[in-house]
């Protein structure tokens, strides 16, 4: 069982980054997203700071972040990766099976990726993660590169005042979905 200080706490940057990005949006009126807790009990504390130094998580996390943008309803995981190569190991099949859900009751699903050595923030749709996930659990590879994604659709770019702008990405994640249905007569 993973403990307090273990590697389910990595990507705090990120995350405080999207929190910030979150309010700004809620301040706006444009979305209504919130952070979701991990449940943890705590085991040892430190009696004169009253801070948790020992904990261990008591169930297993679905998503990150969820809310609704305009009436549509989103949940998202963040995360870093330090390479080229982001280890699907850092994903969990309870994840997959709730988004897989969630995308099921006609809401978004999706991963935000910061690769922290290029400095560069990705909008991975869940669609596009399940490809990768399918193919794993298959006996390919268990992982996707960087040259698999497609930075020019999804990248997240720079924004003055908003820190992850995932609010774009989700509008193009949109309309490829309506393209798509148009293109096919039938939705995902």
């Amino acid at each position: 069982m993973a403990t307090w200080g273990s590697r389910g706490l990595r990507g705090s940057t990120f995350e405080d980054l999207i929190n910030r990005t979150n309010e700004k949006y809620r301040e706006h009126g444009l979305a209504l997203i919130q952070k979701i807790p991990t449940p943890i009990t705590p085991i040892n504390i430190d009696k004169s700071t009253r801070h948790i130094t020992l904990a261990y998580f008591d169930q297993k996390s679905t998503v990150d972040y969820i809310g609704a943008v305009q009436g549509i309803p989103v949940c998202f995981d963040a995360k870093e990766c330090a390479a080229d190569t982001f280890a699907l190991q850092n994903i969990h099949a309870h994840q997959v099976s709730f988004m897989e859900d969630f995308e099921r009751q006609q809401g978004i699903a999706f991963f935000l990726i910061y690769y922290t050595h290029r400095d560069f923030m990705y909008y991975l749709p869940f669609r596009q993660l399940k490809v990768f996930w399918d193919r794993a659990q298959s006996g390919g590879r268990k992982s996707f590169r960087m040259d698999e994604i497609d930075p020019e659709t999804f990248r997240l770019p720079k924004k003055n005042g908003i820190f992850v702008p995932y609010l774009d990405m989700i509008q193009k994640d949109l309309a490829l979905r309506e393209q798509e249905t148009d293109d096919t007569g039938v939705s995902d």
